[in-house]
């Protein structure tokens, strides 16, 4: 008892449970702000381009002429040459990316923007595929529910790659690798 009477008057040390640097109250704004925080990233990349050149030449020369003489009358002569060529060429080039992802912020930027990067390594039976993402992000264009559409990030980088059984059999083989090579392909 004496022990419980003489711990209870010794002086305590008190600590802080309040630190105003990583302080949030329960209803605050739950949106990526600090280096640490995530936010997801919800990929929507449609890319289309298109490009069509018509040609079109026309090259004419000619030369007249006529000779008269008491004897024979009224001789012509003729020449002429001409070259026409037409051409047409059309490129068109599709690309669409839907995924979503969560990045980490790397840090904030003097301005405010924070920068961001995420991995995401997906494995399925031996088909992996990566997505990697990097840019950055105005913290007004974070929605309340913490995402981001891609196309509101500045510097993006987005990375999709794939490796695996199906990857493989979709590259053209070594010899008509060789031959691209050459510039016979």
């Amino acid at each position: 008892m004496t022990f419980a009477l003489l711990a209870a008057s010794l002086p305590g040390h008190a600590t802080n449970l309040f630190e105003a640097d990583s302080y949030q109250s329960l209803t605050a704004d739950r949106r990526a702000s600090k280096p640490g925080d995530v936010v997801t990233i919800l990929i929507y990349e449609n890319s289309s381009a298109s490009n069509t050149a018509d040609t079109s030449t026309n090259t004419n020369f000619a030369l007249n002429g006529s000779i008269s003489t008491l004897y024979a009358g009224n001789n012509k002569l003729q020449a002429g040459a001409g070259d026409n060529y037409g051409g047409r060429g059309q490129i068109q080039r599709t690309g669409r990316l839907l995924g979503q992802i969560t990045a980490t912020v790397a840090s904030v930027e003097s301005n405010g923007d924070l920068v961001i990067a995420g991995d995401q390594n997906i494995n399925i039976n031996g088909e992996k595929t990566k997505i990697h993402l990097k840019g950055r992000v105005r913290p007004v264009d974070i929605a309340p529910n913490n995402t981001v559409l891609s196309n509101r990030l500045a510097d993006a980088q987005i990375d999709y790659t794939g490796d695996g059984f199906i990857t493989d059999r979709s590259r053209p083989g070594l010899i008509p690798r060789f031959f691209a090579w050459l510039g016979l392909w």
